[in-house]
C-alpha cells in the first residue's frame, strides 16, 4: 500500500504537468544564476486550474523565475540574464519574466507608491508578495529533484482561498488582483484586506 502525497509532493506532480512549469524548473540551472525559483502565478494558478477541472495554462498570464544577485545591481547585467533568459526559453510561448530580486528596491516605490527595502534573498521576495497565497516557490539545486518553498504552507491554496500579506504591497495591489483573479476563478474565496 503506498502512502498518500505529501502536500509538497501534490503542488510538485501538479504544476510540474503544466508543460511550460516543467521546462523553465527543468532548465532554470542552465541560466548561471543562483538562489532561483519559479514562483507566483505559474505555480498557485496552475494548482487553482487543476483543481478547477481547466487547462493547467488557462488564465495565466506570465511565468515568474525570481533569482537573487546582489553583486552587480544595474539593470544591464540584470538584462544579460533576461537575453539568456529568452535564448534558453525560446520554445516557449508564454512570457517567461526573469527578474533579479536583488533589484527591486531600486523600481518598487516608482512603480507600487510605496518604498520597499532591499530583498535579502529569493525566498524572502516570495515572502512579500501581496497574498500568503501567492508564497510558494520551486527550485532544483545542481540537478537534484524539485523544491518547493512555501513558507504559509498549502491548505489556502488547495481550498482555493486568497489571503492578504499586508508587510508590502499596498491594499491596491491585492484588491485589484483579487478582483482580477476571481473573473478567472470564480470560485476562490477572497479575504479582504484587514482594516487598520
Amino acid at each position: 500500500m503506498t502512502s498518500p502525497l505529501t502536500d509538497e509532493q501534490r503542488l510538485l506532480e501538479i504544476v510540474l504537468e503544466n508543460p511550460v512549469c516543467r521546462r523553465i524548473v527543468e532548465r532554470a540551472g542552465e541560466l548561471g544564476v543562483q538562489d532561483w525559483f519559479l514562483t507566483a502565478g505559474g505555480v498557485f494558478q496552475t494548482v487553482w486550474n487543476y483543481l478547477d477541472g481547466r487547462d493547467l495554462r488557462a488564465g495565466i498570464k506570465d511565468y515568474d523565475l525570481f533569482y537573487f544577485d546582489g553583486s552587480d545591481l544595474s539593470y544591464e547585467a540584470e538584462d544579460r540574464v533576461i537575453k539568456r533568459a529568452a535564448l534558453l526559453f525560446d520554445d516557449i510561448n508564454d512570457i517567461v519574466e526573469v527578474r533579479n530580486e536583488a533589484r527591486v528596491h531600486l523600481w518598487y516605490e516608482e512603480h507600487f507608491g510605496v518604498p520597499a527595502a532591499p530583498f535579502t534573498s529569493s525566498s524572502d521576495a516570495i515572502d512579500h508578495f501581496a497574498s500568503t497565497t501567492c508564497c510558494f516557490g520551486i527550485t532544483r539545486k545542481a540537478g537534484g529533484d524539485p523544491e518547493v518553498y512555501a513558507p504559509h504552507g498549502f491548505d489556502d491554496l488547495f481550498n482555493m482561498v486568497l489571503r492578504p500579506n499586508p508587510v508590502m504591497a499596498p491594499r491596491e495591489v491585492y484588491d485589484a488582483k483579487a478582483d482580477r483573479w476571481r473573473e478567472e476563478w470564480p470560485r476562490l474565496t477572497v479575504i479582504p484586506w484587514p482594516e487598520r
